[in-house]
Parts: C-alpha cells; structure tokens; sequence
C-alpha cells in the first residue's frame, strides 16, 4: 500500500515535472520566435521613418538585436535543452528516428535546429562589436553597408523562416504524427 503511494506520488511529481519543462519550452518559444517576427516583421521596416541613412539604420537595429540576444540567447538554450528533455525517449532509442513518423518529425526538427543555430552564429559573427562601431564612425564605405545590410537582412528573414517551420514541426509532433 505505501509502495503504491509512492508510486503515485511519483508519477504525479514527474508530470508535473514534465508539464514545467513543456512549458518553459513554449515561453521560451515564444520569446525567441516573436522576438525575431518583430525585429524582422515589424522593427526592421519601421526603422526608415527613423533615419534616411543606411548606417543609422544599421546602428539601430544592431542595438535592437543586441538588446534581443540578452533574452533572446538565454531563451535559444532553454528550447534546446528542453528540447532534448522532451526527446529523451527518442535519444535512448535511436531506432525510433528513422522508423516512425514521430521520429522523422523530430529528426527534420533537429536539423533544423542546427540550421537555425548556425545562421544565428554568423548573424552575430557578422555584427560584431568592431563593425558596430565602424558603422557608427561612419568608416564604412556605402557600398560596403548595403552588402553588410543585405546580409543582415537575409540572415535575419532565414531566421524567421526557420524559427516558423520549426514550430511548424513542433505541432506536428504534438499532433502526433
């Protein structure tokens, strides 16, 4: 009898435990996916009624990006280690990936993931301290800012898009697919 109520007790701690992580999932999701439809989506073309010039703009946003990592990156490694908590039936059982639906869901999800994590690395590689303070010194050439801008923007648009299809296939494994 009191093995049973442990039992209980147990289980109900667990799925309490996992309804926790399962939500610091999502906030942080949200946090990281709405955080970057803004900047892109909403920020981004607003910031020419700011300023007429490139590199005014550029000084902008890479504030506003800089400002976005200090809740934005510490969100990233929340959903990544959550992430992995949440698939940790699948990483015990590596032959589940690729015989199940669930499985390659959840492989297309990581590769994403990985996509995601490595345009971030050059986004931030590409806006780093030394060219902020050239771009706000005025030490770059227009033409050299408009490539640095289009980078920043392609980067910023793939992030985006990849952040929106990996919740897409975050649905799908909740929809159990």
């Amino acid at each position: 009898m009191i093995i049973d109520i442990i039992r209980q007790l147990c289980s109900r701690i667990m799925t309490l435990v996992d309804a926790l992580i399962m939500w610091a999932h999502l906030v942080a999701a949200s946090i990281w996916v709405g955080g970057s439809i803004f900047i892109g989506i909403v920020l981004a073309p607003l910031l020419k009624t700011f300023s007429d010039s490139v590199d005014g703009r550029l000084s902008i946003m890479i504030r506003v990006g800089r400002r976005f990592n200090t809740i934005g990156v510490p969100s990233l490694i929340v959903l990544i280690i959550t992430g992995i908590y949440n698939s940790i039936g699948f990483i015990e059982r590596p032959s589940l990936i690729f015989s199940t639906n669930y499985g390659m869901v959840l492989l297309i999800k990581v590769i994403l993931v990985v996509m995601l994590i490595i345009i971030f690395a050059i986004h931030v590689r590409l806006i780093r301290s030394e060219v902020e303070r050239k771009i706000e010194s005025k030490a770059l050439s227009g033409e050299h800012l408009q490539k640095l801008r289009s980078k920043i923007i392609m980067l910023g648009r793939l992030t985006v898009i990849i952040s929106i299809v990996i919740l897409l296939m975050a649905a799908l494994l909740h929809s159990g697919v």
